[in-house]
């Protein structure tokens, strides 16, 4: 089926209930009216539908090509039709800043077309959202030179990026990393590694790849206190000489097929330095924040799509009476939709995914009001809100984003196993979102032993501060109570972890990844309660589309019902602690 863009749902969110209809009365963003953000909303979800759809089978079916003998790789057919075109409407310069040629539009709008071009064909998204985290990094750390020369031909989307962190011996501990670069007499480096899992290392889309890496300087500690990062172009811009950073393979995958995986080898290849030297991480920070907010997006756009084709299917699907009776009477069998189970995958779907979609918009109108807002007391907590919520958006969005490609594709049954329906390749795509940019596990890991502690405890406080006031100013607020006991939970879930994981931090560990679900269904819940109390005020004056809005009212009887209740066992993970995790010796598991 063709995909239909969630439109109403967004612009519900944007201007209903987080009020970025008022965004453009802040300087930075003047040009952002309510007028020309649903414009854009429009005009994504056409070009989601009508150039990038089309080229996602294809994708999947041919893969990239790698020709040993050149070391490139060729895309699939009408990856380059479709970028070009992605391209020539500027959607590469979206919210990218206007000193470069970017359009300098809020970041939520790039959120919403990153769900977009997931849901249509992850794979081909890849290559300029990877390239965004370049523009970020090299905007934010990079020398005037150097912004000179490479962000508008990023920003214009007439050359890509690449972020090179991970090798052969090491992903997450980047502190072992072999990756050197050796000082030359004009104030450059050489270059010389092996990297490995970089998406878009070599494609055919741009004539030129600019390559983010991570290498050590001579001398430098053999920790992470010691990696730099520098800027490393396939082709050198000043003379077009091809720079010896070679694709040395790809990596054959179960899904994004239509994504270069390169190994990239660097071979004495010239690169300049990037911010400080031994200060590579700090900067590569930037790109990589950027990123995980993007692949919680390729989550909740694959969720999306799931569920756009699981209806599809069960609304049409014959298969036997509804236990209540025939709803189809003149059929053969009513529609599969009917049934309880059915309508519980479903119904699982649809909640899940606009709540996921309202906590990054959430998260992504945070970070607008981080780098805008005239205050510098709202930027900053706006800015503790963005920084605590990255790991939940990155792990949480992944995590279920993934469980609703597999619950849509439960809905066709053996259809869904099948390549005659596209939900197989939506699984298999959707499996890659929880592992890389760092694993969920990792990311929990952040949250809970980096960001609960910064700044004294301040991020942490802060969202408790924003669901408390609601509860205050709202005192009929709908599921109130329900939002408050959950609240009450994560504040004893953190004050268990502020006891205990100082004195063993494996204690931390053990709890860290049930900890930030509960986080993200209390977090999700806090935006339900305000969706169903908007949608209900509307209903209650006879304003808007009124079946829209007494599906909100029912889906989010259904969020506290069905789905919030989950947090009453994570609360009881979380504190029976380590010990049953770490009982076992290492003669136990082949016990």
């Amino acid at each position: 089926m063709q995909y239909q863009a969630p439109s109403n749902d967004i612009q519900f969110l944007l201007f209903d209930v987080l009020g970025l209809d008022k965004l453009h009365e802040l300087e930075k963003y003047a040009d952002a009216t309510p007028d020309l953000i649903t414009a854009v909303i429009e005009e994504a979800g056409k070009l989601a539908a009508t150039v990038i759809q089309p080229t996602n089978k294809v994708g999947d079916q041919q893969g990239c090509q790698y020709d040993p003998e050149t070391k490139t790789v060729k895309t699939p057919d009408g990856f380059k039709q479709a970028y070009d075109t992605f391209v020539a409407g500027g959607w590469t310069a979206l919210d990218a800043p206007l000193a470069y040629g970017g359009q300098g539009l809020p970041h939520t709008l790039k959120f919403v077309v990153d769900e977009m071009v997931c849901s249509t064909n992850m794979s081909l998204g890849m290559y300029p959202g990877l390239t965004h985290g370049a523009i970020s990094a090299l905007y934010e750390h990079g020398s005037d030179a150097l912004k000179d020369i490479y962000l508008e031909k990023l920003i214009s989307g007439q050359w890509t990026g690449t972020m090179c962190l991970t090798e052969p011996h090491c992903g997450t501990d980047l502190g072992l990393i072999r990756t050197k670069a050796t000082p030359n007499d004009d104030g450059s480096y050489a270059i010389e590694g092996t990297k490995i899992w970089i998406t878009g290392g070599e494609h055919d889309l741009v004539d030129n790849i600019v390559h983010l890496v991570l290498a050590k300087l001579p001398g430098a500690p053999n920790t992470t206190k010691g990696i730099s990062l520098f800027i490393v172009p396939k082709f050198l811009p000043d003379t077009g000489e091809r720079n010896p950073a070679f694709c040395g393979g790809l990596e054959h995958k179960m899904g994004i097929k239509g994504s270069a995986t390169c190994v990239m080898n660097f071979e004495g290849a010239k690169g300049w330095l990037v911010g400080e030297p031994n200060d590579g991480m700090r900067a590569m920070f930037t790109m990589m924040n950027e990123a995980r907010l993007m692949v919680g997006m390729q989550g909740l756009g694959l969720a999306e799509m799931a569920y756009q084709e699981s209806l599809g299917f069960a609304r049409e699907r014959l298969q036997s009476r509804s236990l209540s009776g025939p709803k189809n009477p003149d059929g053969p069998a009513d529609p599969i939709i009917v049934h309880p189970d059915v309508r519980r995958m479903l119904m699982r779907q649809k909640v899940l995914n606009e709540g996921m979609r309202a906590l990054a918009l959430f998260t992504g109108h945070q970070l607008d009001i981080s780098k805008a807002h005239p205050d510098a007391a709202a930027r900053e907590a706006a800015d503790d809100l963005v920084q605590i919520l990255t790991p939940v958006v990155k792990a949480f969005l992944t995590d279920e984003g993934y469980n609703n490609a597999n619950w849509g594709q439960q809905v066709l049954g053996g259809s869904g196993f099948t390549q005659d329906w596209p939900l197989e390749q939506l699984v298999r795509d959707g499996r890659i979102a929880r592992i890389y940019e760092g694993t969920n596990g990792i990311q929990a890991l952040d949250l809970v032993g980096r960001k609960l502690s910064l700044k004294g405890g301040q991020l942490v406080r802060n969202l408790f501060g924003v669901i408390t006031g609601y509860l205050k100013e709202h005192q009929d607020a709908p599921h109130r109570e329900a939002v408050k006991g959950a609240l009450k939970q994560l504040e004893q879930a953190t004050l268990w972890l502020a006891t205990n994981a100082p004195k063993d931090p494996e204690q931390a560990g053990a709890a860290a990844t049930p900890y930030l679900r509960l986080m993200a269904l209390t977090m999700i819940g806090y935006l339900w309660s305000r969706m169903a109390g908007v949608a209900q005020q509307q209903l209650d004056k006879g304003e808007g589309n009124t079946t829209f809005l007494q599906a909100k009212v029912a889906s989010a009887q259904y969020y506290f019902d069905k789905l919030l209740p989950e947090a009453d066992w994570l609360m009881k993970d979380i504190t029976s602690g380590k010990d049953s995790l770490m009982a076992f010796g290492d003669d136990h598991w082949a016990a």
